[in-house]
């Protein structure tokens, strides 16, 4: 009895002290496993008489359940604490600045050479001008003199969202046309404005992607000339490439899609 004792008080005392669950499931393992202390000493029950059985039996049984409910009950405990720590480490901390590190990551290269083009033309006259990325048939097409028939409107080059209860069909823009049509209605002349934005084509190979960014520019006034276009076009290359003498090229070309 007295070594049923001191192994219980053995047991008791390396689950209390057990740092974490696995250590915890060492301790199980040894004491209540296949090969554990107490289970060695259950085997030999049967090696006693029946009166010594019986006594050693149950003294045998109530450490058993004592170390089982112990080891349980520090489960949970180590659970709990575990749990705990995981928590506070994704808790956020309310007081902390919401100004963001602007020496944390860096602008998009697409965002860079758009605000670089907007900056350039705006400095030039320019007004920036956007739009919605999804539109309706008239200012994308209809406005844009794309008639019904026109292959543009082809389901394989557009992406047309599900009919609407009117029968109408919004689609994502096509291009950044639609800017000017917008512009044109809410404004009068002069209108000087540069419209960059992301457009979606169904339209996917080596050179092309479903959504890829345009600009394009409108200008309306009175006594304005192609002249005025190469002029804005050579000083945009001159200044966007850093260079003082551009030879450039002017010469037409047929666009089926537009």
């Amino acid at each position: 009895m007295e070594n049923i004792e001191a192994l219980r008080e053995e047991v008791l005392a390396e689950v209390e002290n057990a740092a974490d669950l696995a250590v915890l499931e060492d301790v199980r393992i040894s004491a209540l496993g296949k090969k554990g202390r107490i289970t060695g000493l259950m085997k030999n029950l049967g090696k006693m008489d029946p009166d010594q059985r019986r006594e050693f039996g149950q003294t045998l049984n109530a450490v058993k359940d004592q170390v089982a409910g112990a080891i349980d009950t520090r489960k949970t405990a180590l659970e709990d604490a575990a749990l705990e720590a995981r928590l506070s480490g994704e808790r956020i901390d309310v007081t902390l600045s919401s100004r963001p590190d602007e020496t944390a990551g860096r602008i998009h290269p697409i965002s860079q050479t758009i605000d670089e083009i907007v900056s350039i033309f705006g400095e030039m006259g320019f007004a920036l001008a956007e739009g919605p990325d999804v539109e309706d048939d008239f200012h994308n097409f209809t406005a844009l003199n794309i008639p019904p028939e026109h292959p543009a409107r082809e389901m394989q080059d557009t992406f047309y969202l599900p009919e609407r209860e009117d029968g109408s069909r919004l689609v994502l823009r096509t291009h950044t046309s639609p800017v000017q049509i917008r512009t044109m209605q809410n404004k009068t002349p002069p209108i000087r404005i540069i419209a960059p934005g992301r457009t979606y084509r169904s339209d996917s190979d080596m050179t092309h992607t479903p959504m890829f960014h345009q600009v394009e520019g409108l200008v309306i006034d009175k006594k304005t000339h192609m002249g005025h276009l190469k002029g804005c076009l050579l000083e945009f290359v001159k200044t966007y490439f850093e260079l003082d003498d551009v030879p450039v090229r002017y010469r037409p070309s047929f666009f089926p899609f537009t």
